[in-house]
């Protein structure tokens, strides 16, 4: 089990509260009707934004993947760059990002270390996909980023290399809270490198898409498609890290 992680319990069956409320369990267990249809309705949105995630996700891998394999196999070094980076960043690196969500349906009714094991495993899987496709473009060519596609390729590779490393700390952030150094501040580093990674990564598979070589295999309107699902699928995932980034620095200013 890795440092500064509390084995917790699975969370209560939210089935089996609603159950208990019905037969008349005593009031003092049971939420105000305000307050719970508040987050009845909160939970429905985020369940339903955590579902389409999954479908563009799906919709995302299952492109770019017919797209690479459209010539057969032996891949070339361009559609195994594209192979490598979209698995890399859009499903494994979205799923570890998914995973910490309480609403994440594979994830949701594990305990809070397996869901650090899971996240981390799948980051850094995700990380030497996505990094290995970038590196193998690279020695494809003799002039790089020259375009927007690769320079957001860049400062994805830079903030996914620095995530990575920063991850370490975070993941060790008790041990070196008795060095005096913030727990809370190796964290947001961490979850701020992450989102502007992943950001940088769907915003240059955007202008992947608009590329000539995909545009004439998947026509103009199949292409601004792909490049809907990407901006969705970016959105939500940033979604709950910028929240969880919200709330640690708002507690650190205070603690300050």
């Amino acid at each position: 089990m890795p440092p500064n992680i509390v084995d917790v319990p699975f969370q209560q069956d939210p089935e089996k509260v609603y159950n208990e409320a019905e037969l008349g369990k005593p009031a003092a267990s049971q939420p105000a009707v305000a307050g719970s249809q508040d987050n009845y309705i909160l939970i429905i949105i985020q369940s339903t934004l955590n579902l389409l995630a999954h479908v563009c996700i799906g919709a995302t891998a299952g492109v770019n993947l017919l797209f690479a394999l459209r010539n057969g196999l032996p891949l070339g070094a361009t559609p195994l760059h594209v192979l490598l980076c979209v698995l890399g960043y859009q499903l494994l690196m979205a799923e570890a990002i998914l995973s910490l969500s309480p609403h994440n349906g594979w994830s949701s009714r594990l305990k809070f270390v397996d869901k650090r094991r899971a996240h981390w495993i799948l980051q850094l899987l995700g990380s030497g996909l996505a990094l290995a496709g970038c590196f193998i473009k690279i020695l494809d060519k003799n002039i790089h980023w020259d375009t927007l596609h690769g320079q957001f390729a860049l400062v994805s590779m830079v903030f996914t290399t620095v995530s990575l490393v920063n991850g370490l700390t975070s993941l060790y952030a008790y041990e070196l809270s008795k060095f005096r150094l913030s727990p809370n501040l190796s964290k947001l580093t961490h979850i701020i490198f992450g989102i502007v990674g992943f950001a940088a990564a769907s915003i240059s598979l955007c202008y992947g898409y608009d590329k000539a070589q995909f545009r004439s295999w998947a026509s103009d309107n199949f292409t601004t498609a792909m490049i809907s699902f990407a901006g969705a699928l970016t959105f939500i995932i940033i979604i709950n890290p910028f929240i969880t980034f919200f709330n640690k620095s708002r507690g650190l200013f205070k603690n300050n």
